[in-house]
């Protein structure tokens, strides 16, 4: 536990208008925690249920150093931080344009590590502190015509497992989520990259796609996950969480051929 009250951590949370964040934020607040969420727009969201929403915008390093500085100067301390800012594109790789890759890194990678940038020193004057960073089953695996969403976790996830192995030493726990498909806003704020000329590919995997977000579990489900990893001695460094097909084809890339896995990928999305 970080605290001797478990109960009064300071938590971070970033990406809480809605989704997972929000619940998450809600969730840990109810539980007791101090909680402190993010969002590029927070006048565009109702007054926040027992947590308190910041102006943030993870992409602008400027915003990030204010509201992180805003937290320690009230609270003296952040105990957890949650790296949940992000949105995903969808689209074959050959139409997606230089402009929208870079808008995605700057958010799923970059926003994470600004946040880190700022939050980490705090954390190691301390002396203690848990680092979650949101991934995706599209971190472990790379989904087609969702290429460069896949691309950003992936290098979320390399920087994780770094971050895990650095920190360890210095009693600041690192822990990475692989969430599979929730039901959020996710599905809606998705950014589509159109086909340029003729049929485009992503259609018939889209209905795949959709029908499981749609599907999918409720958030509360992540959150009462993180509740009980910040109350954990000992984390591990990967949680994956979802539909047991989700979990399974996670634990299949690790035991199957690639090419046998990846033909069993492309069938269930519907690549041709």
């Amino acid at each position: 536990m970080l605290m001797e009250d478990s109960n009064k951590n300071v938590v971070v949370i970033t990406g809480t208008s809605s989704g997972i964040g929000k619940c998450t934020a809600e969730h840990l607040a109810r539980c007791g925690h101090i909680v402190y969420g993010t969002s590029r727009r927070p006048e565009s969201y109702p007054e926040p249920e027992n947590f308190i929403m910041l102006k943030a915008d993870v992409r602008d390093e400027l915003s990030v150093k204010m509201a992180v500085e805003e937290i320690i100067e009230k609270e003296g301390r952040i105990d957890v931080l949650i790296n949940n800012a992000g949105y995903g594109v969808g689209g074959a790789i050959e139409n997606t344009g230089p402009e929208t890759v870079k808008a995605q890194f700057d958010t799923n990678f970059f926003g994470a590590y600004n946040v880190l940038h700022y939050v980490l020193p705090q954390m190691l004057r301390q002396g203690r502190g848990l680092i979650i960073n949101m991934s995706s089953i599209g971190g472990v695996i790379g989904l087609p015509y969702q290429g460069i969403y896949s691309a950003s976790k992936f290098a979320l996830e390399g920087l994780t497992e770094a971050l895990y192995k650095e920190l360890s030493p210095r009693n600041i726990r690192v822990v990475m989520i692989e969430p599979g498909d929730f039901r959020t806003g996710f599905t809606a704020s998705r950014q589509i990259v159109k086909a340029m000329s003729g049929n485009d590919p992503l259609e018939a995997s889209r209905t795949v796609i959709e029908k499981d977000e749609q599907g999918g579990r409720p958030p509360k489900k992540v959150a009462m996950l993180i509740e009980r990893i910040i109350r954990k001695k000992h984390p591990r460094l990967r949680y994956s969480i979802g539909a047991f097909d989700q979990k399974l084809s996670v634990f299949l890339k690790k035991i199957l051929p690639g090419r046998c896995f990846d033909s069993i990928i492309m069938k269930y999305y519907k690549v041709k």
